[in-house]
């Protein structure tokens, strides 16, 4: 990213996570390629050393990520096959409301092939392989996370006609998945994938200038989302059983409205 206050762009009703599914092709990779995941991994491991949650340094060993090379995805798959029920979905481009949740509701996570160049080091537009990957895979290691995140998914594919409800699952999604904390042992640690992979949002997040909340699932569901720039705030969790609780709210909350009626044009 392009100093400390790049973020990913999206566009509306977009997700970002890129567009036509397909193989990851691992043979094409560069050594320039696996060099970038090197240097990112180790930027990133040294930044998150006694900041991130313990459920991320267990899922990054389980998970077999390394330094030394670019990530398998289908070994990748197999493991959290085995611990949790999830795989990798390889893809290139933005998907819309109805696929991304679609996948995550089926226990896939869309993950880009594509890595950043050395130019793009410190700057990229969308999520890359480092972000998808590093980011988001040791938690679904996890298994109450990744029922919670499959859960969530279900939720939304109940609700992709209603433009406020897919609002505030996005926003739930945001403020937990991509830029969540969690109190453990009386510390706070991290554990949103956003955070995980960016420089960048660390150093904004260790900066005092930007407030630390209790997570409220109302506060969450009030509070507008962009990954167009860095945080304003960021909620933390009392403990990890307010995921499943805060999506499970969500879900009785959305059931309780009208739904929306289409109209044929």
């Amino acid at each position: 990213m392009k100093s400390s206050k790049a973020r990913f762009r999206q566009e509306p009703g977009l997700f970002l996570c890129p567009t036509a599914m397909l193989e990851q092709s691992y043979q094409r990779y560069t050594s320039q390629d696996h060099l970038v995941w090197k240097v990112l991994f180790d930027r990133q491991t040294a930044l998150l050393h006694k900041r991130a949650c313990a459920a991320f340094w267990q899922g990054l060993a389980a998970a077999g990520l390394h330094r030394n090379a670019l990530p398998d995805f289908g070994q990748v798959s197999e493991r959290l096959r085995q611990a949790t029920g999830w795989e990798l979905e390889p893809v290139a481009g933005a998907l819309g409301d109805a696929d991304f949740y679609g996948l995550l509701a089926r226990r896939r996570f869309p993950a880009t092939v594509w890595i950043r160049s050395m130019e793009q080091f410190d700057f990229i537009e969308e999520p890359d392989l480092f972000h998808g990957v590093f980011g988001h895979v040791p938690l679904l290691m996890d298994a109450a996370f990744a029922d919670f995140l499959q859960f969530l998914g279900h939720v939304a594919t109940r609700h992709l006609t209603d433009a406020a409800a897919l609002v505030r699952l996005e926003r739930l999604y945001g403020f937990a998945v991509q830029f969540g904390l969690v109190q453990e042992k009386g510390e706070t640690r991290l554990f949103g994938a956003g955070l995980l992979s960016s420089s960048g949002e660390i150093h904004h997040y260790l900066a005092d200038t930007a407030p630390r909340r209790p997570f409220e699932l109302a506060a969450v569901l009030d509070t507008p989302y962009s990954e167009v720039h860095l945080q304003d705030q960021y909620f933390e969790l009392s403990s990890w059983d307010q995921l499943t609780e805060s999506v499970a709210d969500l879900a009785a909350a959305l059931s309780a409205e009208p739904q929306p009626v289409l109209v044929a044009e």
